[in-house]
């Protein structure tokens, strides 16, 4: 046995050079001149392997020097399904994200994708289950070379989610969409419809740029779902970043598109309904100075009349006082 290993490994390194089979019954026959140059060092890596797995194979101690370490560098049959499933996620995931760009629809109809995304990923860093395989399958995937591949498109999809902000659409662990959320787009599709009935309804007005049918009827569910952006980003501020928007892009495009199809668009405008207590405000406002100056100048007055009234007494006083002397 001894002596059939000392042969064998000079036969294994004369496969790799030459790059020919080491066993009779397989011979190989390379090709010569510039077709042969140019399919030679393709064809001797494949067979440098097939050597390498069958000398590993019957020789045991080979495995655990150059050849172990070769041999390691091609994926287990675990490692290369979990590395398959990500790449499809990752595929139906970019296709959903590019579908949904205009109008941006991400966070309502991509979750599932990303959340399946996310879960691919787990299972490759194995932060589902702790066996060794999945630590000898991250280490495959995520750390064998410069540019850690996976790890950027995961990355890319995570960063891509975050300014988003889909989260803030959905409820916990991406389950579905929020109870605010649903009632906002059903306010958003509402608004559509009603634009587009009072559109078809006015006909030949529209030719004159006339809306008032659209501005008219369709001002309440305008103010409901304006009303309903209001509510959601007041009731989702964050206390640590207040500049920031704390709401997802699907939300604030819906309610970009609506003002500006009813602003510009339609040129209608939302009437105040606080309009009779911005009057009455003014008015006090405004008649303050002159209530001011009108009782300034009736509390002088009658302060002059009490010192005049004063000295009169005063003097009559002392005329009384004089007659009762000389009497």
């Amino acid at each position: 046995m001894g002596s059939a290993t000392v042969f064998l490994l000079p036969s294994v390194l004369l496969g790799l050079c030459a790059g020919e089979r080491l066993f009779p019954s397989r011979d190989v026959f390379l090709q010569s001149g510039w077709e042969g140059t140019a399919l030679g060092g393709r064809r001797r890596a494949l067979l440098s392997l097939e050597v390498l797995e069958a000398a590993a194979g019957d020789v045991p101690w080979l495995a655990s020097g150059l050849v172990g370490d070769l041999l390691e560098s091609q994926l287990e049959p675990d490692c290369r399904e979990l590395l398959a499933g990500f790449a499809n996620s990752s595929v139906r995931l970019t296709s959903c994200l590019i579908r949904n760009a205009r109008p941006v629809t991400l966070c309502q109809n991509c979750y599932h994708q990303f959340r399946e995304l996310k879960e691919r990923f787990d299972n490759i860093t194995g932060a589902v289950g702790n066996s060794s395989g999945s630590n000898h399958c991250a280490k495959s995937l995520l750390m064998s070379d410069r540019l850690q591949i996976v790890s950027i498109l995961s990355g890319f999809f995570t960063d891509t989610w975050a300014k988003a902000n889909c989260a803030n659409c959905l409820k916990k662990n991406s389950e579905g969409l929020s109870n605010n959320t649903v009632k906002f787009l059903a306010l958003f599709n509402e608004s559509l419809e009603c634009f587009e009935h009072n559109l078809q309804r006015q006909g030949d007005y529209l030719l004159s740029n006339n809306y008032t049918e659209v501005c008219k009827n369709c001002s309440v569910t305008y103010k409901k779902m304006n009303d309903m952006y209001n509510y959601m980003q007041k009731s989702g501020q964050k206390e640590e970043s207040e500049e920031q928007s704390n709401l997802c892009i699907d939300i604030e495009d819906a309610m970009n598109i609506t003002r500006r199809l009813w602003s510009r668009t339609f040129n209608c405008s939302v009437p105040c309904s606080d309009t009779v207590p911005v009057i009455a405000v003014s008015s006090f406002i405004f008649f303050l100075p002159v209530v001011f100056y009108l009782s300034s100048f009736l509390h002088s007055k009658q302060k002059k009349r009490i010192l005049i009234m004063t000295k009169r007494f005063q003097s009559n006083t002392s005329y009384v006082n004089i007659q009762e002397k000389l009497n």
